[in-house]
């Protein structure tokens, strides 16, 4: 598991999401953050409530509704994206969108249903030139559902 020691009085609602991230129904998939630190590395730990009345669960495996992958991977990046938005916010830097680059090592380790809560610890690794890379995992009752390793990169 990543890093899971925040300041206590770091986490927001979707309120703050909202400022930070361009995302909107039904594509804004974070739904709080428990806790964020940005020193010495920047670290975040993000909620996302399953929920049956999501509009994929329809489609997908509806007798036996799963969360999607690629939206776990989202899930992921959303909350790297939190970190990124923060991170130049304190430093005073002009804020860009990002988009999601490359992903590596995804490993789907545990089946997402609704009702589960998937919490999601993510770091970033580094930046350079525009990119940022990052590690996340979810995680739903304390076992690993999901991880990866993903690059974002900035445009104008």
């Amino acid at each position: 598991m990543l890093d899971t020691q925040y300041d206590p009085d770091s986490g927001f609602g979707i309120d703050r999401i909202r400022q930070l991230l361009p995302h909107r129904y039904p594509f804004l998939l974070v739904d709080r953050v428990l806790g964020v630190t940005l020193k010495p590395e920047a670290r975040i730990a993000t909620v996302k409530n399953v929920t049956a009345n999501e509009p994929y669960f329809t489609g997908h495996f509806p007798e036996h509704p799963v969360l999607p992958g690629v939206i776990m991977i989202e899930i992921l990046a959303q909350s790297a994206g939190i970190i990124t938005m923060l991170t130049h916010e304190e430093l005073g830097q002009e804020t860009h969108q990002f988009y999601l680059a490359k992903v590596d090592n995804a490993r789907f380790l545990r089946l997402v249903q609704p009702g589960d809560q998937l919490i999601v610890h993510a770091m970033q690794k580094r930046t350079i030139r525009g990119m940022g890379i990052y590690s996340a995992a979810g995680y739903v009752d304390g076992e690993i559902a999901i991880s990866a390793d993903f690059m974002c990169a900035a445009r104008a």
